[in-house]
């Protein structure tokens, strides 16, 4: 398929990645992503991830897909 880049965006700000991830079709691409999502929201922080959304973007900047924690990360209790 692809090599991708993981940007990640919020009403507040945005996180860029600066490494190209290897893919080879649009279902391992979806599964890096999720990946990403889950390694950053288990990472120590105080942050609030229900609102960010990770953008797989191209090395030409065009969006193939867009994929937001909250999906990863299902309903909070």
């Amino acid at each position: 398929m692809a090599q991708l880049f993981f940007h990640c965006s919020n009403d507040d700000g945005v996180w860029i990645d600066r490494r190209l991830a290897a893919t080879s079709n649009l279902t391992e691409a979806m599964e890096q992503a999720a990946r990403v999502v889950r390694s950053l929201v288990m990472a120590p922080s105080h942050e609030d991830w229900r609102g960010w959304t990770l953008h797989a973007s191209d090395d030409f900047g065009d969006e193939v897909f867009a994929m937001s924690f909250a999906s990863v990360l299902g309903k909070s209790h």
